[in-house]
């Protein structure tokens, strides 16, 4: 089942057409795309009694986040050996974990400004937790994972940089810095969720190219790690990271510009367009 945010309402598609889930529910489920979390197995068993599988046409402009409103967002620095390679800090021996701020969540096909001349590009794989995970081990951790997205974490470097110590939050949380979509697919629709290709091109050149079988600490490691610290709310997203190629390794260093469209891909996924001004 793949979940999306058309025009601020809840929809799935059943054989390539989108249908708008509060409408074919008859009010079961609400239209906000947050109600999904309200009782996602209830949700996801719905899904497959109407046979909701694989996406649809659908106006790509007309997609907001598919999960607009997380209560926590966490993201993981490092996590591909190759990028971590790439820094002054090597692989990490524990996850670097920081917070992307709700506020900079946005959808799949979206404008958005650049603050300075030394913003950055990321290709991440994002997952949205299902139900409350508290103490989760990593036997157990993908039954929690509601489904999986495509992220872009736009970072600005300079502001990362700034002080003592690294700024990461805020420097990965201006406005529009936190594109996801362009829809939220369950995880029985991969025939392996361990393993997607990924990658980010800009003006027809690829400078993101890897497999999330490359991560430092999968899927199952995060969600075990995170959740012996806190409890994971329903409807929380966790950034799992970013491969090599990130524009600020590059040298020259390869910075964004105005008038460019950042296209990140994730296999059985599809696209994220963001458009920059």
């Amino acid at each position: 089942m793949r979940i999306a945010n058309v025009r601020g309402r809840l929809t799935t598609f059943v054989d390539g057409v989108a249908v708008d889930i509060a409408e074919r529910s008859d009010r079961q489920f609400g239209p906000d795309p947050m109600s999904a979390f309200a009782d996602w197995n209830a949700l996801a068993t719905w899904g497959a009694s109407i046979g909701a599988n694989g996406g649809g046409a659908v106006d790509q402009t007309t997609l907001g986040a598919p999960v607009p409103r997380p209560t926590q967002v966490f993201a993981i620095g490092m996590n591909y050996l190759a990028h971590a390679n790439e820094g002054p800090f090597g692989p990490p021996p524990a996850p670097a974990v920081f917070t992307k701020f709700p506020g900079c969540i946005v959808g799949a096909d979206h404008v958005t400004a650049i603050p300075a001349e030394t913003t950055d590009y990321e290709v991440e794989l994002v997952l949205a937790i299902g139900r409350v995970a508290s103490h989760v081990s990593q036997a157990d951790a993908w039954s929690y994972v509601a489904g999986l997205m495509i992220g872009q974490d736009f970072s600005e470097r300079t502001m990362q940089r700034a002080g003592n110590a690294p700024q990461f939050s805020l420097a990965k949380s201006y406005t529009g810095f936190g594109p996801t979509g362009p829809w939220l697919v369950t995880t029985d629709e991969f025939s392996n969720p361990d393993d997607l290709r990924l990658s980010t091109t800009i003006s027809g050149e690829t400078l993101q190219n890897s497999r999330t079988s490359d991560l430092i600490f999968d899927v199952p490691y995060l969600i075990e790690y995170l959740s012996a610290v806190l409890p994971l709310q329903a409807g929380d997203l966790i950034f799992t990271g970013t491969p090599s190629g990130v524009g600020s390794a590059r040298k020259p260093p390869r910075w964004l510009r105005s008038g460019e469209t950042v296209v990140s891909a994730i296999e059985d996924i599809g696209e994220l367009h963001s458009r920059l001004v």
